[in-house]
């Protein structure tokens, strides 16, 4: 899943990872424009995975 894709889907993908991992907030998946690296890094160390992991976990969702 490429960053445009996860862009259009953001609300979808929203809900899926807080029902997937409860400990996440409104805040760690604030989307900004121009500050979706930062957001990814916060998240990735959040849930202990790779920035690999991650992206597949997304792709997975």
């Amino acid at each position: 899943m490429n960053t445009t894709e996860i862009k259009g889907n953001w609300n979808e993908l929203k809900g899926k990872l807080k029902q997937k991992y409860a400990e996440l907030t409104d805040d760690d998946l604030m989307f900004a424009e121009g500050k979706e690296d930062e957001m990814y890094g916060k998240l990735q160390q959040k849930l202990g995975k790779t920035k690999e992991e991650f992206h597949q976990m997304l792709s997975d969702l």
